[in-house]
C-alpha cells in the first residue's frame, strides 16, 4: 500500500521543530496538545522512524526530522503557493533583501520554487551591508528587506520572534572553565545575546573565534573550536547542543519592510507571502 506524506501533519511536524515545544506548536496551530501529539505519531508511522527527540525542555529534530525538514517545508511552501496563484500567471521583477543567517537557509529554496512557478518572473536575492541594502531600496532595485529590525530600511509591515539555540562543534566540552565561544565580529542581536547571556550566567567564558560572516563561524564550530548561538534553519545535525549547563538564549526580532507603492504588485504580493509562511 502506498505510504503518503499528509500536508496536515507535516504542517504539525514543521511547526512542532519552528516552535521547539509540542505546547507552543498545540497554541500555534489552535490545536490540543494531545491531539497534535497523536498526529505526530502518526506521521512518524508513515515515515518509519522518530522524527523528534522530546525533553521537559522541548523537542529537536532526529536526524531522519532533519532530513525531511527541508522537504517537508517545500511541500507546504509549494502547496500554499499552487493553491494561491493556480490560473494567475506572475510576471516582472522582485527583488528581495536579506540577513545573511535567512540566505543560507530554506527562504532562497522557497524563492527559486516560486520563481519555478513563474518562469516570466524574475526574482533577485542580495545580502548586502546595511548601507548598501538600503541605497538598494532607496533605488528600487530591491522591494522587500527580511532583516532584523533595527536594520530594516522601512518600518516593518509584520515583524515574528526567532529562538536562538546553542551549537557546539565536535569535541567541545561545554563545561569547559573558561568555555570557549565563537562570536560575529560584527555589532548584531546575536553577539549582543550570547555577551549578555554569558554575562548573566556567572560563568567564566573566552573568546575562541570571532567572524563577520555565517560561513566563518560555521566553519570554526566544524573545527571544534567552540559554542555559537544560530538560528535553528542554519544549525548542522552534529552541532546540536541541548546542555542544560549553558545559559538561555533570548529571541531575535526579524521584520519585513515592503517599499512604498508597490501595493497591488501580484508578484511582490506572492513573494512576501513565501516568505512569511516560510519565516
Amino acid at each position: 500500500m502506498a505510504r503518503d506524506l499528509e500536508t496536515a501533519l507535516l504542517r504539525t511536524f514543521v511547526t512542532a521543530v519552528r516552535a521547539g515545544s509540542i505546547s507552543r506548536a498545540a497554541a500555534a496551530l489552535g490545536n490540543t496538545q494531545p491531539a497534535l501529539s497523536q498526529q505526530l505519531r502518526r506521521l512518524e508511522s508513515v515515515v518509519g522512524s522518530p522524527l523528534l527527540h522530546r525533553s521537559p525542555s522541548g523537542v529537536w529534530p532526529t536526524r531522519t526530522g532533519e532530513e525531511l525538514l527541508p522537504y517537508a517545508e517545500r511541500i507546504l511552501a509549494l502547496s500554499a503557493q499552487a493553491l494561491a496563484e493556480t490560473g494567475r500567471a506572475l510576471t516582472g521583477h522582485c527583488g528581495v533583501g536579506l540577513l545573511e543567517d535567512l540566505a543560507v537557509s530554506r527562504l532562497p529554496q522557497a524563492l527559486a520554487d516560486l520563481a519555478r512557478l513563474h518562469p516570466e518572473a524574475t526574482l533577485e536575492v542580495l545580502i548586502l551591508s546595511d548601507a548598501a541594502m538600503r541605497q538598494a531600496y532607496d533605488t528600487d532595485r530591491i522591494q522587500l528587506v527580511l532583516d532584523e529590525v533595527p536594520d530594516l530600511p522601512w518600518p516593518p509591515r509584520w515583524t515574528v520572534r526567532l529562538p536562538l539555540v546553542w551549537a557546539a562543534g565536535p569535541g567541545v566540552a561545554v563545561d569547559a572553565d573558561p568555555l570557549p565561544v565563537v562570536l560575529f565580529s560584527n555589532t548584531c542581536a546575536w553577539r549582543t545575546a550570547v555577551l549578555e547571556a554569558m554575562e548573566g550566567s556567572g560563568r567564566r567564558w573566552r573568546v575562541a573565534f570571532e567572524s563577520n560572516s555565517l560561513a566563518g563561524v560555521l566553519a570554526a564550530l566544524r573545527a571544534g573550536l567552540g559554542v555559537a548561538a544560530l538560528m535553528p534553519a542554519n544549525l548542522e545535525p552534529a552541532m546540536a547542543c541541548h546542555d542544560a549547563a549553558l545559559p538561555t538564549l533570548p529571541d531575535v526580532e526579524l521584520g519585513l519592510a515592503r517599499r512604498p507603492g508597490t501595493e497591488g504588485d501580484a508578484l511582490i504580493d506572492a513573494v512576501e507571502t513565501a516568505l512569511r509562511r516560510m519565516i
